[in-house]
């Protein structure tokens, strides 16, 4: 049988999601936990890959297990305390045995957090940069990536993409209703290229302090030239912060 596992966790002690030789991951984490449980192999395959640092408020994997899993609220409970703290799961769910965490997912959410003064309980959450910035001319800035679907100019080299083409859906930066020295940016599309978030962030973030118009940053993107944008925001603001899937597979959660 198949399922979907819904978790969060937070990617400062990983080298990312997908599982390495020798370094601490995400998803070896996960399939340690479900194999001792289950008392089977278990392999997990996630939605997509997150880099090294990132973090995930809301994240999607699916796994198979050959005798079914006979109660999964007891599974999340167990799964939990094994766990360590930086993951939390909080949903198994049975899905049928096509469904696919990766493949399925039509549109992807990442919400990048930027805090504009020092605030001690936001230094693992949120990239801390006190430049003034021109919010309303970066939200200018991200609204062009909408017209645009090649991102080769924030696509990292050397990631083996079959292509750098990706439908943005949504990009804009907002004030935090709860904290107004707290910059929120929110970027929907289809697929992502590997650092690409990152890649827009620092170069919007240069369009805001006034290093690029809204006209270059936009040049940025026509020319598809990686050397052309900014160097990549840090790790630690960003944030997997949902997945979407396509009817039939919302179905099966229903």
């Amino acid at each position: 049988m198949r399922y979907f596992i819904e978790l969060s966790y937070d990617g400062a002690a990983y080298c990312g999601w997908q599982r390495q030789p020798n370094a601490p991951t995400v998803q070896q984490r996960l399939e340690e936990g479900l194999s001792t449980l289950l008392r089977e192999d278990i392999e997990v395959v996630g939605a997509g890959r997150t880099d090294t640092g990132v973090n995930a408020s809301y994240y999607v994997a699916h796994f198979d297990c050959q005798q079914g899993v006979v109660n999964t609220s007891q599974l999340v409970y167990k799964l939990n305390l094994i766990l360590p703290q930086d993951i939390a799961v909080s949903c198994v769910r049975a899905v049928k045995v096509e469904a696919h965490a990766r493949f399925d997912a039509v549109e992807r959410e990442y919400t990048y957090y930027l805090s504009q003064r020092k605030n001690p309980f936001r230094r693992f959450s949120a990239w801390q940069y006190y430049v003034p910035l021109d919010v309303e001319k970066m939200n200018l800035a991200a609204a062009k990536l909408l017209e645009y679907d090649d991102f080769t100019s924030f696509a990292k080299l050397n990631s083996n993409n079959k292509t750098n083409i990706c439908h943005v859906v949504k990009a804009e930066w907002c004030r935090s209703a709860d904290d107004a020295d707290l910059l929120v940016f929110t970027i929907r599309a289809d697929r992502f290229l590997r650092n690409m978030i990152r890649a827009i962030v620092g170069t919007l973030v240069d369009v805001g302090r006034g290093r690029y118009s809204v006209e270059e940053f936009e040049e940025i993107i026509r020319r598809r030239d990686l050397s052309l944008s900014s160097a990549g925001a840090p790790a630690v603001g960003l944030f997997l912060s949902d997945v979407v899937y396509g009817e039939d597979v919302e179905k099966e959660r229903d």
